[in-house]
């Protein structure tokens, strides 16, 4: 039985079945069957319209955020929304954020790191298959590309996870944003105030829990060191 705050998110593979609800009709019946009997809110539902051979997913990611913002669960009509897309996987696993799969709900995080192997997996499989097809073509005398990267680069890892980082917490504090300016324009004159309208609005703060004034503060000072001069 569904309990709780809930964030909805379907993908249908081309626009075609998104303006005409193909597959897309099936998804939200599944996830209203699933709903359905419960005590349960659905704060917010995100359409996807993507190869599922794509990791750039979007509209996903502003599901996941909405997830964390609120402390929501997110939905998915099917299991194999999850287990063919690394991509998926991975921002789901980052996030932390808890899902359920409607056509099979005893699924868990457990599971998805199940289907975090594999595909891993597949995907190394596929890169080993493409360098000996490479190296078979160069021994057949073809001539091959020149180097595209720079190996500066590959030692970067650090960095550029810290600046992945930022930018996620920089996403996240405008989100916020947009909540704290409406905040304000209903009346709130202080931190204070703005961290209890935060807090009403069922809103997570950052590590967990409910928002405080200095919470707020700094949420505000991200976004003001982040604005254009």
């Amino acid at each position: 039985m569904a309990i709780g705050k809930h964030v909805a998110y379907y993908r249908v593979s081309t626009a075609r079945q998104g303006r005409s609800g193909l597959g897309l009709d099936a998804q939200r019946r599944a996830v209203q069957e699933y709903l359905n009997g419960g005590s349960w809110e659905l704060v917010g539902e995100f359409v996807e319209v993507e190869s599922g051979k794509l990791d750039a997913r979007p509209q996903l990611q502003e599901a996941l955020s909405m997830c964390e913002l609120t402390g929501a669960t997110l939905v998915v009509a099917k299991l194999d929304r999850l287990s063919r897309n690394v991509g998926f996987l991975a921002r789901l696993q980052e996030s932390r954020v808890r899902f359920i799969a409607a056509d099979m709900p005893e699924a868990n995080e457990v599971t998805v790191q199940i289907f975090a192997v594999i595909a891993q997996a597949e995907r190394k499989a596929i890169s080993r298959r493409t360098k000996e097809a490479l190296a078979a073509a160069k021994a057949r005398g073809v001539v091959l590309g020149g180097n595209r990267g720079n190996l500066h680069d590959l030692r970067k890892g650090p960095t550029v996870s810290a600046v992945v980082r930022g930018e996620q917490s920089l996403k996240r504090a405008q989100l916020v944003g947009s909540h704290i300016d409406a905040a304000l324009a209903a009346g709130a004159t202080s931190l204070r105030q703005i961290a209890a309208a935060l807090n009403g609005r069922g809103l997570v703060a950052p590590r967990g829990g409910a928002w405080s004034a200095h919470q707020v503060a700094r949420i505000v000072a991200k976004l003001k060191a982040a604005a254009p001069v």
